[in-house]
């Protein structure tokens, strides 16, 4: 007999959230110049950049960076970009091949200068240009924090080559954990200061670390609620919150989703908790971490919007989900050559 619902309630987590929508004013000039450059290297199939074009990856740093000069909106684009070309790379490797990506990408991360090797795969002079690019804009103290979370990201997601592999399920803790390194949003965070001189003793002090890891949280919820439903739909849900939640605690779908609603709202306050303790630096650097601190409550706000905006997880019915948190439960499908760009063939009105 069938138990599975036809519909997930999909509850509301910002509703409180203070900081609102907000959008680059370069978005759309840099949006083009960033998309030539990213074509121009030929590093997907046709079909796979077809589907990235409709994720409209500048529209989300356009979001989330809504203050930043022309210049370090474009590094924003092609850092995403790279993003980009680093997950889908190495999900169709093996847990050797994407060493072996990652191993290309750190080194051209570090050597921007560096002629790459004859031979090597593209995504090493892609990564060449786009580090010189960002060492030439962003401040003298962001370039070594962005370059080691870049490479801590980079590993993660070579780890995770080898746990697809092996199919490991992780604990609820251990899914957080590992999901700060290899989602790819501590990178953006960290940018969150690229144009800003944040000491050392100012950046690592323990309430902005924690705000950092309580921003990263956030958005690892809000983008696992969202997204579980296309990917249960493909089975790649394995090592998401909620089927991790489902797993642990022995939930259905809509007891998982409650769950990770609660969470959403213990991390809020955790956040504002942290934030009423940010102690004083002085004048100057005070209106520096207000500025750093708005860029983290604005990502979580940007993630949000660009969930809905472009339909990614809830197609053609996205602003009806959006007013309603109603979501057809998609069946379960074989999705062929998705890592091709094959079509699946999930529920039209999910189609983009």
């Amino acid at each position: 007999m069938e138990t599975r619902p036809k519909m997930i309630y999909l509850p509301d987590t910002m509703t409180n959230w203070p900081w609102p929508r907000a959008i680059n004013p370069h978005f759309e000039a840099v949006k083009i110049e960033a998309d030539a450059w990213f074509h121009s290297f030929k590093a997907l199939d046709p079909e796979i950049l077809v589907e990235f074009d409709k994720s409209s990856t500048a529209y989300l740093v356009a979001l989330g960076h809504p203050t930043v000069s022309r210049e370090s909106f474009r590094v924003g684009c092609e850092i995403m970009n790279m993003q980009l070309v680093v997950d889908e790379v190495t999900d169709r490797s093996s847990g050797a091949g994407a060493n072996r990506i990652v191993d290309i990408v750190i080194d051209a991360l570090n050597n921007p200068h560096k002629i790459r090797p004859e031979g090597e795969h593209i995504i090493g002079e892609m990564m060449r240009q786009c580090s010189a690019r960002a060492m030439q804009t962003m401040s003298v103290t962001c370039q070594p924090r962005f370059i080691n979370i870049f490479t801590i990201y980079v590993r993660a997601v070579a780890a995770e080559a080898i746990d697809r592999e092996q199919r490991h399920c992780l604990s609820i803790d251990d899914h957080f954990k590992h999901r700060r390194e290899s989602s790819g949003i501590l990178p953006w965070l960290i940018l969150c200061g690229m144009e800003l001189d944040l000491p050392d003793e100012v950046f690592y002090h323990p309430a902005i670390v924690d705000i950092v890891e309580c921003t990263g949280d956030l958005i690892t919820v809000d983008n696992d609620m969202y997204s579980y439903n296309r990917e249960q739909a493909r089975g790649v849900d394995y090592n998401s919150l909620i089927s991790v939640v489902m797993l642990e605690l022995g939930l259905d779908i809509g007891s998982a989703m409650g769950w990770a609603a609660a969470y959403h709202t213990k991390l809020e306050k955790r956040f504002f908790d942290r934030l009423a303790k940010i102690p004083s630096w002085g004048p100057s650097i005070d209106s520096l971490v207000k500025e750093y601190l708005d860029g983290l409550g604005n990502w979580v706000r940007a993630s949000y919007i660009w969930s809905f905006d472009i339909q990614r997880y809830f197609g053609t019915i996205s602003a009806e989900i959006q007013q309603t948190g109603l979501v057809p439960l998609l069946p379960k499908v074989h999705c062929k050559a998705s890592i091709r760009g094959g079509e699946d063939h999930t529920d039209t009105r999910y189609s983009q």
